[in-house]
Order: C-alpha cells, then sequence, then structure tokens
C-alpha cells in the first residue's frame, strides 16, 4: 500500500497536479525500484550512445570541409567504412577484449581474444535484473562501440589526400579490433593502470590521444603532401575546401561530446547521477567554450587575424581537455581547462609544420597534445601526476609503435600511398572515380 502511495505521489508530480518536498529520509528510500534503475541505466548509454554516433558525421563533415575539394569523397567514404568496420571488429573480438571480466591472461595486460559478445535473450528473466549499477549487455555494447569508432575516425583527417583507401582500412580493423581494446582494457576494463589508480573519466588519453598516436605513426610513414613543405623552408598553405561544411561537423562533435562525457558517468538511477550528468554537460559545454575563444584572441593577437580553423580546433582542443575529467571541476575550472587546451593547439599546429609532420585536419594536436593536457590536469583534483604521466605515456607509446609497425608492414605488402599523378590528380579521381562537386573546378 506504501509504495502504491509514493507511485501515485510521483505521478501527480510529474503531470503538475500537485508538489511535495521530500525529506533527506524519503529521498534516500527505496522510491525507485530496481528495475527502474536498470532502465534508466540502459537509456543513458542508449542517448549517449547516439549523440556520439553523431559524432562520425562530425568528423565526416570537419574532414570533408577541411580537405581540398579533390579527396572530399574519399573522405566521406572512409568515414562511413571506418564505422562499419569497427561495429563488426568490436564485436567479434573488442568488446570482450576490452572486458575481460574474470578471465585476464598475463596478470591483466591482455583479455580473451575471439570471444564475440552475445546480448541477453529476448525477453529477460525479470529476477536476473537485481543490481543498481547494470544496464542492458546491449546498450553497454553499442555505446562503447561508439568510443571505439572515434578512435579510427581520429586518423583519418590526418592521413588525408596521399593515403590509398584499403590499407587505411586494414588498418582500422586492426585497430578496432585489438589496439584500442587493448589499451583501454588496461583502465575500463578492470587492468594494471585501473589497479594503479589511473584516471581517465571519458578517454582523453584512452580515445583521443590513443587515436592521435596511431595518426602521428601513418603520418611519420606516409611522408607530407606534395608540395607542402618546400626546400628553403617556407611551408605552402592547402586550405580547405568548405568552411560551413567544416563549422557544421565541429558543432555536431560538439553536440555529440555531451553523449561522449555525459554518458561516461554509466549510471542515471540516482538523484546524485542525474545532478553529476547534469555538471558534466555544463563542464563540457564551458571547456569547449573556453577553448575556442582562447584561441580566436590568441590568432588575433599572433596574427592580426582570426583564423577560423584554429577557432573551430580550439573548440574541439577544449572538448578533449576536459574529457578526462569533467566532473570534478568547478564552472571556472573547466573554462580554464578548456582554454589551455586552445592555446596548446594554436602553437602545437605550426610546431608539427616545422617538424614537417603534415597532419591535414590538426588532428594530432586537437586530440593528442590537448588529451595528454587533459589527462595530467586531472591530478590537479584526484590523482597522482605521476600516475597519470605514467598512464599516458604506456597508452601513446604502445598504441604509437604497433600503428608505426603496422604502417611500414602494409607499406611494404602493398604501397599505402597513392602514386605522384594520384595525388596531384586527387583521391576522388585515382581511388573511387566519384567527385564531391563535378560542377567546380577542383584544387
Amino acid at each position: 500500500m506504501i509504495n502504491s502511495l509514493k507511485i501515485l505521489v510521483t505521478a501527480l508530480i510529474a503531470c503538475g497536479l500537485t508538489t511535495k518536498v521530500l525529506s533527506a529520509e524519503e529521498i534516500n528510500s527505496d522510491l525507485v525500484s530496481n528495475h527502474a534503475v536498470f532502465i534508466l541505466n540502459t537509456l543513458l548509454f542508449l542517448i549517449g550512445g547516439f549523440l556520439v554516433m553523431w559524432m562520425a558525421a562530425g568528423f565526416a563533415m570537419l574532414e570533408a570541409g577541411l580537405v581540398r575539394s579533390k579527396t572530399v569523397t574519399t573522405q566521406l567514404t572512409k568515414n562511413v567504412a571506418l564505422f562499419s568496420i569497427a561495429a563488426i571488429s568490436f564485436y567479434l573480438v573488442g568488446y570482450k577484449l576490452m572486458y575481460p571480466g574474470d578471465s585476464w591472461w598475463i596478470s591483466g595486460y591482455l583479455g580473451p581474444i575471439f570471444s564475440v559478445t552475445v546480448l541477453e535473450p529476448v525477453g529477460p528473466v525479470v529476477d536476473q535484473i537485481t543490481a543498481l549499477d547494470s544496464a542492458s549487455v546491449g546498450s553497454d555494447f553499442f555505446f562503447q562501440l561508439m568510443f571505439c569508432a572515434t578512435t579510427a575516425s581520429i586518423v583519418s583527417g590526418t592521413i588525408a589526400e596521399r593515403m590509398k583507401l584499403w590499407p587505411f582500412l586494414i588498418f582500422v580493423v586492426l585497430l578496432t579490433a585489438f589496439l584500442y581494446p587493448i589499451e583501454a582494457s588496461w583502465k575500463w576494463g578492470g587492468g594494471w593502470l585501473h589497479e594503479m589508480g589511473f584516471s581517465d573519466f571519458a578517454g582523453s588519453t584512452l580515445v583521443h590521444a590513443a587515436g592521435a598516436s596511431a595518426a602521428l605513426a601513418g603520418a611519420i610513414t606516409l611522408g607530407p603532401r606534395l608540395g607542402k613543405y618546400k626546400e628553403n623552408g617556407t611551408i605552402t598553405p592547402m586550405p580547405g575546401s568548405n568552411m560551413p561544411l567544416a563549422t557544421l561537423g565541429t558543432f555536431i562533435l560538439w553536440l555529440g561530446w555531451f553523449g561522449f562525457n555525459g554518458g561516461s558517468q554509466l549510471a542515471l538511477g540516482t538523484i546524485s547521477d542525474a545532478v553529476d550528468v547534469s555538471r558534466i554537460f555544463t563542464n563540457t559545454n564551458t571547456a569547449a567554450a573556453g577553448g575556442s575563444l582562447a584561441a580566436l584572441v590568441l590568432t588575433q593577437v599572433m596574427y592580426k587575424k582570426v583564423d577560423l580553423t584554429m577557432v573551430l580546433n580550439g573548440a574541439l582542443a577544449g572538448l578533449v581537455s576536459i574529457t578526462a575529467e569533467p566532473l570534478a571541476p568547478s564552472i571556472g575550472g573547466a573554462t580554464l581547462i578548456g582554454a589551455i587546451g586552445g592555446v596548446i593547439v594554436v602553437f602545437a599546429v605550426p610546431l608539427l609544420d616545422k617538424l614537417k609532420i603534415d597532419d591535414v585536419v590538426g588532428a594530432i594536436s586537437v586530440h593528442g597534445v590537448a588529451g595528454i593536457w587533459g589527462t595530467l590536469a586531472v591530478a590537479f583534483s584526484n590523482g597522482s601526476l605521476g600516475v597519470q604521466i605514467m598512464g599516458t605515456a604506456s597508452i601513446c607509446i604502445f598504441v604509437f609503435v604497433l600503428s608505426l609497425l603496422i604502417w611500414h608492414v602494409l607499406d611494404a605488402i602493398m604501397k599505402i600511398r597513392v602514386s605522384e599523378e594520384d595525388e596531384l590528380n586527387g583521391l576522388d579521381n585515382s581511388e573511387l572515380g566519384i567527385d564531391a562537386y563535378p560542377d567546380f573546378s577542383k584544387s
């Protein structure tokens, strides 16, 4: 009878027919059943997952805008294909490799391989759903898959305009099936970094810096685009084809990041969790704002003109920076963390050019350098700087070294770079035969 009254009062409040101030005792009582908690947690995973999935469109639009028009179709194809590959690879290998449970091999360094994901049966037995922090396997798999796909998306833009399609897709298979799941398991799967106390809430390093490490290895193996760096030391600007698309892509990524960070709370079944998710949303948003404004002001001061590409990457760098710990900081602290990320990008992009590392979209700076900064910044609130450094270095070195090896093996087997003629004519013509803008001249 008491539970029925509680449900009735809750329903009336929801309909606006009455109001009620709950006491602390009532708040802590079992107002929400285990089933409702399960449903709310599952809903958080699903909503967060499809927001992060929308980031795939953001990466596609950002890259389409920042590459030259003769390579746009190729970039769009890569983004659709890598997302699809990630879905299959993560199902067949990655998910169980990332979350091995109690079946760790080699003292927590590697989990079971080739153990495919299995969902609950249709209409699962109600008695199996008891834990307050539980959610459906399908929702967890879907949410975690989006992070895996994001890691691959980071690689795509860096190596644009000079890499063949099929070697890239083969690399994506290995990245999403093995490299990302293994290093992510070190923290999120209860591995050795987790036991050491390494902290990375939603993946500044586990996702973003890892993806940037793979991208860096690819850029080094490929070399720069033809004509990018002159013998006299000058750098040839190669502006993107469509700034409206790049801006749209940035806003899509900004929106998707609320799922990326907010969903990483992993629970929505209590008042505390709901408050924390709202705090994460707020801090995520203000970090992006801080990053974009810092880049806007800094480029005006340095170049006497605002650089839109830097402003866009500044916003993304702010988002990457706050991803390691979007919950603990105040709004002001989150803004500062994001702003520092924006400053980092403005200096890191030209630094890579001086090193003759050709990163077409600035992903190494945005996801790599800013991701490392965000992960180390966690030490200011709730972590050990030494542990954060060790964890970040371990992940980046692991992904970089193995990626470099894979790129070189692929190059030896099938040559990963297109010919000079194909590069000059554009990959859309040589790789696909479909122009993104057939009615306009391309450069």
